[in-house]
């Protein structure tokens, strides 16, 4: 049951039909995961905590710095040299007292990520390489918990979540990550984020829209962006979808899957 106070700061949530006070509860239940507490990561645990999501696993190996305020809106100017962990689990406790907060403040990796993903409902993928968005997808898919990730680039942005372990309406497996990217881009052609710049402003709405992602899929309302690419270009204010499926080929699901565990990650 919810409480008077919380029946009262969920009131707007509360009165809508798709949520009410059964999504409520749902929320309240779920345990998320949230790699990064960064660019996306931020928007996404300030909007899962307010929402209500009962408990939020933040893994983040990093400090803040004067140069990630210009976007990484959970932190503040006197958190400079914290933990991003900390300092995210601060900002949340005054956010929101009834949401409980895990930090780990290491690196996912192949030796600790089925582990961190194992304890959680959802995860959410705000890194910031194509290394981890790797690792992580094929740990998600091994441990069967749904996936929402984004990229983030200087003025544009994608999300999509992945179901790969799961089967569609017409009974057909679902496509994973390695099936919308079969292979990451050659090493040094996608410029990190300090060379190539950030607006600001995209990672705040990229991150909201993976909020909003999850909140759909705790709650269970709406078409979600399962076989779905959302793109965002901030220069032309456009948002398109390219629709995806399943590739025979991918090493996880397809015909003759060649991974089985994370051993090509370490």
């Amino acid at each position: 049951m919810l409480s008077a106070e919380e029946l009262e700061r969920y009131a707007r949530h509360i009165v809508l039909r798709e949520v009410g006070g059964p999504g409520q509860a749902a929320l309240r239940n779920a345990r998320v995961l949230v790699i990064g507490a960064g660019g996306l990561g931020a928007p996404v645990l300030m909007y899962l905590a307010a929402a209500g999501v009962g408990t939020l696993h933040v893994v983040d190996d990093d400090v803040v710095s004067l140069s990630n305020l210009q976007r990484q809106i959970i932190h503040a100017t006197p958190d400079v040299g914290a933990r991003k962990v900390d300092s995210a689990a601060a900002r949340i406790a005054a956010l929101n007292p009834h949401v409980t907060v895990v930090p780990h403040a290491t690196r996912i990796n192949a030796a600790n990520a089925l582990e961190l993903i194992g304890a959680c409902d959802l995860v959410l993928d705000g890194s910031d390489n194509f290394a981890t968005r790797y690792l992580v997808a094929d740990a998600c898919y091994l441990a069967k918990k749904p996936l929402v990730t984004a990229a983030l680039g200087p003025f544009d942005g994608s999300l999509t979540t992945i179901r790969g372990h799961e089967t569609n309406a017409a009974g057909e497996r679902n496509p994973t990550y390695r099936c919308l990217f079969p292979e990451a881009p050659p090493p040094g052609t996608v410029p990190a984020c300090e060379e190539a710049g950030v607006m600001g402003a995209l990672a705040g709405t990229l991150g909201s829209m993976m909020a909003l992602e999850a909140i759909r899929e705790i709650v269970g309302f709406g078409e979600g962006l399962v076989g779905r690419l959302l793109m965002i270009d901030a220069r032309s204010m456009r948002f398109e979808t390219l629709r995806y499926g399943r590739d025979p080929g991918n090493p996880l699901n397809g015909n003759a899957p060649s991974i089985r565990d994370l051993s090509a990650h370490r």
